[in-house]
């Protein structure tokens, strides 16, 4: 009888290989990130759209195709460009080989998005049905995969559609589970691509995206002319793009971008642009100010086009080239030379716009020295506070912590997955805290309704001691850099009550860290409001429709239990809640949307636009709930 194998036998038959489309089903935020639901702006559904549409923008970089047509409708995608077309013999290659496609030759892509010919593979791989079409010469080839497999190649057919290439694909429900798109991520994310490629039209489901004048249209969108200092500065250069001004929000505010790809995480060239920027800044004025007084409220985004560029993730949101070209300057020196040549040559030609950033750098230091004392008080009281035993039940992760010998993609991927409850009374913080997962889920209680902070200094911040302990319990005192959750969720009863908790934590937000709702860390954690359940099933409903179709759908009477507060739902149920499934919106901006604008409305004084907007939308309310009950 042949010995059973043991758990720590380790031969020949332990090894295995994984083709690719296994690898990338096994392991796939190697290869796109975190998966999530699509409630993040950086979940896995994007990555599959972008790693698509960034193969149309080298197109069109490479001077092939000014329009790229994109549809989207219930889950299912279409991306149609104009460009050269996949090479037809080579159609199935480039989707389904590992190392395959042009990007490897550096005559025809010079300073593309992506090099390593991994996009369109991982979305094949990870999409229950994956076909491409190719219009090149008079001629079609099509190719129809799922998950990866191919399942059939079509013979070349004649076609009287222009050049290009047509990427269909619905996502795979098993691995991206209750997956939805939220149409604001991609029309901001399309905005983008339209600033990095002036002239460049792409149609959304019908409606047209073009910039003409590219970073300069960015800050625009993202500025109101009543809230900015000082007209934007637009300085452009060979391979290089920046635009900039300051504002009266707090914070840094910069969009950064290389090769066409917005890096959220920053990296090399957006630090580059920090240091050099001080730098110039120090240099005209012939004075040494604080970097935090000259970066304070600015809004500025910087592009630039390195070859080859090298990212610190499948993802690219974080670039880590140290250098423009092989042999070239390094990305710090390329910054520091551009904005000391172009933004110095700029202030000696607009001495007014000059003296008004010298007013905002002096406004930024007079601010800092008036805080400077009562920021010692208030981190001294923080600490007597004993915030991680009064206030915040932590969880296990610890990023800076990389004595454990993890690698940098675990730390990342483990960082993604954090996340803080702020939640409101003993009762609703007991329940989470014993629901959620230790490991990666934090408790953040707030003791009563926070202050509202609409108009306020940042001084309050520090006088306010709920509004010190939770900047603390983030880590966000210094900017968002050092944030310690990448999720912040925002757990409130579905009262009256509760909704006005939740808007006095994002004006909080919003008035004093903005950054964190632009970056997308701020949701609002939706909770049912009923269970419905008889002898064989119980269903928690989010609505009073969902309620009705529960009813209806459950055989006889059914108990309905309204649920009035967080407290009132045990931890064995809120555990189902705040796991994989959980349901959360996500805080977000509109493009156009001016965040002083947005406060003075919603919590400035009880303006009549506001009171008209509250009856009228009440009647609406009414209306329905009428027409639903008859």
């Amino acid at each position: 009888m042949a010995e059973n194998k043991g758990m720590n036998d380790y031969d020949e038959s332990s090894i295995r290989s994984l083709d690719w489309r296994e690898h990338i089903r096994l392991r796939p935020g190697m290869y796109i990130g975190k998966l999530g639901d699509g409630s993040s702006m950086d979940d896995g559904i994007y990555v599959l759209l972008k790693e698509v549409i960034d193969n149309c923008i080298d197109e069109h970089t490479m001077g092939h195709g000014k329009q790229v047509e994109i549809e989207l409708k219930d889950g299912q995608v279409r991306v149609r460009d104009f460009g050269r077309g996949i090479p037809l013999g080579k159609v199935v290659d480039v989707v389904s080989k590992i190392n395959t496609g042009a990007k490897y030759d550096s005559n025809v892509f010079q300073k593309s998005v992506g090099l390593n010919g991994v996009g369109t593979k991982a979305v094949n791989a990870l999409s229950n049905i994956f076909t491409v079409k190719s219009f090149r010469e008079g001629k079609m080839k099509m190719a129809e995969f799922e998950k990866g497999h191919l399942i059939k190649e079509h013979k070349e057919t004649p076609t009287k559609e222009q050049n290009g290439t047509e990427i269909f694909f619905i996502p795979d429900n098993t691995v991206f589970k209750h997956y939805k798109y939220i149409e604001e991520y991609i029309e901001n994310q399309l905005w983008n691509y339209c600033y990095l490629n002036a002239g460049l039209m792409i149609y959304f489901n019908g409606k047209k995206f073009i910039s003409k004048n590219g970073l300069l249209d960015l800050l625009e969108r993202k500025t109101n002319v009543d809230e900015i200092r000082y007209p934007i500065i637009h300085l452009k250069g060979s391979d290089i793009e920046i635009a900039l001004t300051h504002s009266n929000d707090y914070g840094e505010e910069i969009y950064s971008f290389v090769n066409g790809q917005h890096t959220t995480q920053g990296g090399t060239h957006q630090q580059a642009f920090r240091e050099a920027f001080v730098k110039t800044v120090r240099d005209f004025y012939k004075k040494d100010y604080e970097a935090s007084d000259i970066r304070q409220s600015i809004v500025a985004a910087v592009s630039i086009r390195v070859v080859e560029p090298v990212f610190e993730s499948q993802t690219k949101t974080k670039l880590g080239s140290q250098n423009v070209d092989v042999n070239g300057p390094s990305v710090k020196s390329f910054m520091q030379d551009f904005l000391a040549r172009e933004l110095d040559n700029y202030l000696h030609r607009n001495p007014t716009i000059a003296e008004a950033i010298k007013k905002r750098i002096e406004q930024s230091e007079h601010e800092r020295k008036e805080l400077s004392g009562i920021k010692k008080i208030a981190n001294e009281r923080a600490k007597k506070a004993n915030l991680h035993n009064r206030k915040l039940r932590d969880c296990k992760i610890h990023f800076d912590d990389v004595a454990e010998g993890k690698n940098k993609l675990e730390l990342e991927t483990k960082r993604l997955e954090s996340t803080i409850f702020i939640t409101e009374g003993d009762s609703a913080s007991g329940s989470i805290t014993k629901a959620r997962n230790v490991d990666s889920q934090a408790v953040f209680s707030l003791k009563g309704k926070p202050l509202n902070c609409f108009g306020m200094s940042k001084k309050i911040v520090y006088e306010n001691e709920e509004m010190n302990l939770l900047q603390h319990a983030l880590n966000i005192e210094q900017g968002i850099e050092g944030l310690r959750y990448n999720n912040i969720v925002i757990a409130t009863d579905a009262d009256v009550d509760g909704m006005h908790i939740r808007l006095l934590i994002m004006t909080f937000f919003l008035q004093f860290f903005p950054d964190l709702v632009r970056n997308g860390h701020v949701y609002i954690l939706d909770t049912p409001l009923f269970r419905v359940r008889d002898k064989k099933e119980t269903i928690y409903c989010y609505s009073e429709q969902e309620k009705r179709d529960a009813v209806q759908k459950l055989s006889g009477k059914p108990e309905i239990t309204r649920f009035k507060g967080l407290g009132e739902i045990s931890p064995s149920e809120f555990a189902g809640f705040i796991g994989e499934d959980m349901r959360k919106e996500p805080v977000l901006l509109a493009g156009e949307a001016h965040i002083q604008k947005l406060l003075e409305y919603y919590m400035g004084k009880n303006t009549p636009q506001r009171q008209e907007f509250i009856i009228n939308n009440l009647r609406i309310e009414l209306d329905a709930i009428v027409e639903t009950e008859i």
